[in-house]
C-alpha cells in the first residue's frame, strides 16, 4: 500500500481529467460557524502539496465568516468517470498575502473585477445593482492593473484525514483512510 495520499490524490486527479470527469478541481467545502451549523458549497481547488490543499475566496462571506470563527473544514471530489472520490478533513489556516496576490494576479481581468464587484454573501437589490458595481470596477481599473481587494484570499485546508474511496461491484467499494501521525500517515481500510 502506498504511504503518501496527497501523491495519490494527484494521481487520481489527474485520472479523472484524463477519464473526461468535468471540472476535476472543483470540491464541496464544507464548514461551521462558532454555532455548530454546517453549510457546504461548491469551489475550485487552486493548488495541492504536501503543506495541504489551496483554495481562494472572499474572506467576508458565509465561508469567510465560518472559517473566522472555526478554522476547520472538510472537502470532498467526486468524480464519475473513474469511479472515485477523496474526502479530506482538517484545521485552515489563511495564507499570506503574497501568494494571495500571485494568484489573483493570475486570474481573468474579469474575474479580478468581479471580485471587486461581489459583497459575497451578501443580499442584493437586484441582478442590476451587481452589475452597475461590476461596471463601477471597469471605471476604476481601465486597464489589466487590478489590485487585490483586501477581503479576498486564500485558504489552506491542512489535512489530518484523507479518504480515498474507488466504486467496487456489488457496492463493495475500497475505502483507504489515512491519518496523520508524527509527520507521516497511517493507513487503514474501512469497511463500505
Amino acid at each position: 500500500m502506498a504511504d503518501d495520499p496527497i501523491a495519490l490524490f494527484r494521481e487520481w486527479m489527474a485520472d479523472a481529467a484524463a477519464a473526461g470527469a468535468p471540472m476535476p478541481d472543483a470540491m464541496t467545502l464544507a464548514t461551521a460557524g462558532a454555532d455548530g451549523r454546517t453549510s457546504a458549497r461548491m469551489v475550485l481547488l487552486r493548488g495541492v502539496d504536501d503543506a495541504g490543499f489551496r483554495f481562494y475566496t472572499n474572506r467576508e462571506s458565509r465561508k469567510g465568516d465560518q472559517l473566522r470563527a472555526n478554522p476547520h473544514a472538510a472537502l470532498v471530489f467526486h468524480w464519475q468517470p473513474p469511479g472515485r472520490q477523496v474526502r479530506v478533513e482538517g484545521p485552515v489556516q489563511a495564507l499570506p498575502d503574497a501568494e494571495s496576490d500571485a494568484y489573483f494576479e493570475s486570474r481573468p481581468r474579469e474575474s479580478r473585477l468581479g471580485a471587486w464587484a461581489s459583497e459575497q454573501s451578501r443580499p442584493l437589490e437586484s441582478r442590476e445593482q451587481l452589475m452597475d458595481r461590476y461596471r463601477d470596477a471597469e471605471q476604476r481599473y481601465p486597464d489589466d492593473q487590478v489590485p487585490r481587494p483586501p477581503y479576498w484570499g486564500g485558504y489552506l485546508v491542512v489535512p489530518e484525514l484523507i479518504e480515498l474511496w474507488e466504486h467496487g461491484e456489488f457496492r463493495l467499494h475500497r475505502r483507504r483512510q489515512f491519518r496523520r501521525r508524527d509527520g507521516g500517515w497511517d493507513e487503514q481500510l474501512l469497511a463500505p
